[in-house]
Order: C-alpha cells, then sequence, then structure tokens
C-alpha cells in the first residue's frame, strides 16, 4: 500500500488531480466516503442542478415558447417523477465516467473515510469498520465543502433545504423561499418557478451576488423579476417555526428594523458554503487554518506540514468546480517536477438562470476601488439576429479594458448561452489580448457571439446596431 501520491476525496479537483498524476507516472490512489464518485458536484449540485434546469426550461418553453414558433403541442402536463428520474441518470453516468477513467489510468480506488495520521500515512475506514493504511510520499486534500446551516433552520431535506434537498423535492411548491440570493439559490430557485412555484428571495445584502458586477445583476434581476421571482432586499431572517404545513420565518428589515412574517411550503437556505475537513486529521498533525476554516498553502498548494496539500474548497478563493480543477492539475504537475500554474484573473463565474449570468475578471465597481483609468464596451442582445432568431434578446455583453493598453481586464455577459460565450473571453484575457484583438477577429454570422464582437468594437466607439 505504498503510493507516490494518495488524494482524499474524488470531486472535480480530486478526480481530475488524480488522473493527471497517473499520466504523469505518479503510482495515485484515491479516497472516497461517498458511494459513488464526483464528489458535491456531480452527485448534489453542478450536475443535477443542470439537468433540472434544462429539463424546466423544456417544460417552460412546451407552455409559453413554442406557439410562438408554430409549434403546437396541445395540453402540457409536468411529470416530475420522470424529471426526477432524468436528473439520477445523468448524475449517474457521470459517476460511472469517472469509474471509468480511474480504471483506465490504473488508478486505486478506496471506498471509505480518510484520515490522515501523520504526514506520509492516510488511514482509510470503510462502511464494515475495516481499516486499512496507505502510505504515500504526498498526501492531497480535496475534501470540497458543504453548505451552511443556520441555527435556527436546520436541514431536514423536506421542509428546510440545502441544496442538496433542493433537487430532489417530490412535489412542486406553492410557496418556495430562497434564503439568500446567491448563485445556488437563484439557479434552484429558476427551476421551481419554472415548474410552478412562487419564488420569494431574501437577500441580507441591497442586491443579487455583491461580488459580480452590478449592471449585470440589475439586468438579472429585472428580468427574473419580470419571470415572477419576487425579491426582499436588506432583509434579515432572524427566526423560524413550523405552522401545521409550512415554515413560517420571521424577518427584520435591516433599514428601519421592521419585523414581519413570511410563510413557505418549502424553504431553501443558500447562504454560503463551508470547507469540509471533518474527520480529515487536518487539526491533530497541525495542519494551519483560518478563521474561517480554510486550509492555508503555498503557492505550490503545499500546506505548513511538508507533504500535506489541499486545492479546491478546502482553500480560499471562489467555490468553482474548474478552479478546483486547474489547482489538481497545476499541483499534479508540480509533484511531478514541472512547472504547474493558475491564472486565477481568468476564473469565469457562471449563474445558470435564464437568461444566463457569466463573468470573468474584473467587475466595474473593482476597476473603479483599484482607480484603474478603464473604457467600457457594451452590447446589447437586443441588436444580435441570432438572439431575435432564438426569440431571447434580454441581456447584453460588456468589455472592460485597460484605458491605457487596451487590454482586457474584465468580461461579462448576461444573456442566451452565456456560460458558454464567456469562453472567448477567457481566452483572449489569458493571451493578453485587447479589445481591438477581439474586434478584429472574424465571428461567423448570424451568431450570439458576435455580441462579443460588437462589444470590443463598442470600447471604441464603433458598433454596429444588426
Amino acid at each position: 500500500m505504498d503510493f507516490d501520491v494518495v488524494v482524499i476525496g474524488t470531486g472535480p479537483g480530486g478526480y481530475v488531480g488524480a488522473i493527471r498524476m497517473a499520466q504523469l507516472g505518479l503510482k495515485t490512489a484515491v479516497v472516497e466516503k461517498d458511494k459513488t464518485y464526483g464528489g458535491t458536484c456531480l452527485n448534489v449540485k453542478c450536475i443535477p442542478s443542470k439537468a433540472l434546469l434544462e429539463s424546466s426550461e423544456h417544460y417552460e418553453a412546451a407552455l409559453h415558447d413554442l406557439s410562438k414558433h408554430g409549434v403546437k403541442v396541445g395540453s402540457v402536463q409536468l411529470d416530475l417523477p420522470t424529471m426526477l428520474a432524468r436528473k439520477e441518470t445523468v448524475v449517474k453516468d457521470n459517476a460511472n465516467g469517472v469509474a471509468f477513467l480511474f480504471k483506465k489510468n490504473k488508478i486505486e480506488q478506496f471506498k471509505g473515510v480518510g484520515k490522515i495520521l501523520k504526514s506520509g500515512v492516510v488511514e482509510v475506514t470503510a462502511a464494515d469498520g475495516t481499516k486499512t493504511t496507505l502510505n504515500a510520499k504526498s498526501i492531497v486534500c480535496a475534501t470540497g465543502s458543504t453548505p451552511v446551516e443556520l441555527p435556527f433552520l436546520k436541514f431536514d431535506e423536506k421542509k428546510v433545504v440545502s441544496s442538496t434537498g433542493a433537487l430532489s423535492l417530490q412535489a412542486v411548491p406553492k410557496d418556495l423561499v430562497v434564503v439568500g440570493g446567491g448563485v445556488i439559490g437563484l439557479e434552484l430557485g429558476s427551476v421551481w418557478m419554472r415548474l410552478g412555484a412562487q419564488v420569494t428571495v431574501i437577500e441580507f445584502a441591497d442586491r443579487l451576488c455583491p461580488t459580480m458586477d452590478t449592471q449585470m445583476m440589475s439586468t438579472l434581476q429585472k428580468v427574473l423579476a419580470k419571470q415572477g421571482m419576487k425579491f426582499m432586499f436588506k432583509t434579515k431572517v432572524i427566526n423560524s417555526q413550523t405552522k401545521g404545513s409550512q415554515i413560517e420565518l420571521e424577518y427584520e428589515n435591516m433599514s428601519d428594523g421592521a419585523k414581519s412574517k413570511i410563510s413557505a411550503d418549502v424553504v431553501l437556505v443558500s447562504t454560503g458554503r463551508r470547507p469540509y475537513s471533518d474527520g480529515l486529521g487536518l487539526d491533530e498533525v497541525g495542519v494551519k487554518k483560518d478563521q474561517r476554516g480554510f486550509v492555508q498553502v503555498d503557492k505550490h498548494y503545499q500546506t505548513n506540514v511538508p507533504g500535506i496539500y489541499a486545492i479546491g474548497d478546502l482553500t480560499p478563493g471562489p467555490m468553482l468546480a474548474h478552479k478546483a480543477e486547474e489547482e489538481g492539475v497545476a499541483l499534479a504537475e508540480i509533484l511531478a517536477g514541472q512547472a504547474g500554474h493558475v491564472n486565477y484573473q481568468t476564473v469565469p463565474s457562471v449563474i445558470y438562470t435564464h437568461p444566463e449570468v457569466a463573468s470573468v475578471g474584473l467587475t466595474e465597481e473593482q476597476v473603479k476601488e483599484m482607480q484603474v483609468p478603464y473604457s467600457i464596451g457594451t452590447f446589447p442582445f437586443m441588436a444580435n439576429g441570432r438572439a431575435r432568431a432564438l426569440g431571447f434578446t434580454e441581456g447584453l455583453v460588456k468589455i472592460i479594458t485597460d484605458q491605457r493598453s487596451d487590454k482586457i481586464i474584465g468580461g461579462h455577459i448576461v444573456g442566451p448561452r452565456a456560460s458558454e460565450l464567456i469562453g472567448e473571453i477567457v481566452i483572449a484575457m489569458e493571451f493578453g489580448g485587447s479589445s481591438e484583438d477581439l474586434a478584429r477577429s472574424f465571428h461567423a454570422h448570424p451568431t450570439l457571439n458576435e455580441a462579443i464582437r460588437e462589444a470590443a468594437l463598442a470600447v471604441d466607439k464603433r458598433a454596429r446596431q444588426i
């Protein structure tokens, strides 16, 4: 049981990193406490939520949009059990794919809870209590994160749910209250709103997703409000109680201190996530964490204890699957003697609502705060021919450049398929590209990504209406 690397956790950071380690010739083992591989993202977050988002969008299209295209479908009925079953199939297929990749790359697999006994030694406790000791030159902690639970709103995953429970509701709630106006709350709130729920979002801040560009989030809020989502800002939930079949929440308006109550069939608590290191043994071996529980690492992802590394949601930074993946690959290359590196300036963020929101680099607020002279180019999807053909023209593209060099330092999109479109701006930034580079590059016509080119042209006040 001697290995070059033992990776604890098989989420995006763990499994992608382990595969790269094996590809580079390192004898690699993975440890997973759950029944399936893939971690939170694959099993109870990113993948299943996108499956439900896709299904709910088809349902809404059948109800409201297909007739505009000359497609008459007659009576439309929701088959929630089939929708949930499809989601589970998508998850299962992806998890099986990870297991196949482990086998293909000759990675040893151990099911059970992994605990670090000391540098170089991991103990795996299987479900039946059997213990196995693994020796490794390097130990990589990739155990991810878990939802934050409020003391007066304990998860039962039926009436008070985390993102996990919100993916498996057995009936569409009449009233759904979402506590927290971040990415998870907006995405899952959108799913159930499209399926028929009245959704109310309660947010402590004065706007949605405070870390994202204000103009983009204001645009998204207007569109979601038009779709029927309600919002309560500068509001704090302070207590709850069960009343019959409903949950009654008491909340306080942070502007005037006024208190009131709201009832819901289901409450989704999406107030953030925390690093998950329970039972990992980090405290016992002396690994340092910050006040919020994030593991402290150096630029090579090594903790203060030699031979013990951490990546992904365990470490500071955006809690995003693709960030964890890139760290896993970078660490694999470092352990193999190469120069692994992650460019944190080009990590994209996406909200998979409808329209989608995608962002990379600096927001306009951040640029102002940094006192960087900047230029902005925007272009609305209303003026994009392909968006008109799709029948969805709400939203815009926004490109921010350093005025001194024209280098792109931020890109933001609200609109159809923004999650796919943002990649063009990410690549441009990765290569140090300018708005002129984008503006002078061919874009097939008619396509949605012409809006990106037009926003780049708009930086120099050259945009054209289509």
